[in-house]
């Protein structure tokens, strides 16, 4: 994967599935900026990529906020130069059916997963175009294509975060924007393991690879690598797509 010359904008950027974009962005060739919530691990990982020989940045703030999302635009061109590619990689879950998730759950979840979705993405628009085109990629979920039980909030985010996508793909072709979702099944992360009370992890963790045809979890690193496809320029005949890393989960 060749991203040389790319400046990058990455959500989530302090663990599980942002972090390791990140990192691959970085191997690749690209310049990061990475946005999270959590000074040590930001700063950690700022120096992991520089020891390997990449460049890197880090941001701290709530990308759940049009204002911190126009800032976290602006200070990547600042830093760099330019945006040519924006990850939308944050994200929370919270489980439970819909009597079990109260407002405050409801709107947490729809604020980081889809609202920092819309607010990071419509601040990046004006830069990709300034710079000729770009890519936008989008972290979905096999749940916002199919539904499952017990994560209402989460199953309606990701389907809006799946429509949204398609939809800013169709407004901006025309201008060399290309905007596609990578939507995982499970993966390997401590968000897998996360909400579920008493229970073992080691047992969530067989009970998602139990259901997933090719009958094992991928790690963080390999959803990142199609992340990083769909933001390199060998992708680029590829716009408005919902792709599915899933063991062939969702082709059941």
């Amino acid at each position: 994967m060749d991203l040389s010359g790319k400046t990058a904008l990455v959500t989530g950027g302090t663990s599980g599935i942002g972090a390791e974009t990140a990192r691959v962005f970085a191997a690749a060739g690209a310049s990061v900026m990475l946005v999270g919530r959590r000074a040590e691990a930001a700063q950690e990982l700022v120096e992991q990529i520089a020891e390997a020989g990449g460049v890197a940045a880090y941001l701290l703030g709530d990308v759940s906020g049009a204002a911190f999302a126009e800032r976290a635009v602006c200070e990547t061109v600042e830093r760099f130069g330019a945006l040519t590619v924006l990850a939308n990689v944050a994200g929370t879950i919270f489980r439970g059916n819909a009597e079990e998730t109260s407002d405050g759950d409801w709107r947490t979840t729809m604020a980081v997963n889809l609202d920092a979705t819309f607010y990071m993405s419509r601040a990046a628009i004006p830069q990709l175009r300034a710079a000729g085109g770009g890519s936008i990629v989008n972290l979905g979920s096999t749940v916002g294509l199919v539904g499952t039980r017990g994560l209402a909030a989460y199953c309606a985010s990701k389907a809006a975060v799946v429509n949204l996508t398609r939809a800013m793909a169709l407004d901006h072709a025309a201008e060399n924007i290309r905007i596609n979702s990578v939507n995982p099944g499970a993966v390997d992360t401590p968000m897998l393991v996360s909400g579920h009370g008493d229970r073992d992890a080691d047992a969530v963790r067989a009970a998602n690879r139990a259901s997933i045809p090719q009958g094992w979890l991928p790690s963080p690193a390999e959803v990142a690598q199609v992340i990083a496809f769909l933001a390199s320029d060998e992708s680029r005949h590829i716009t408005g797509v919902a792709l599915p890393v899933d063991g062939g989960f969702t082709a059941a």
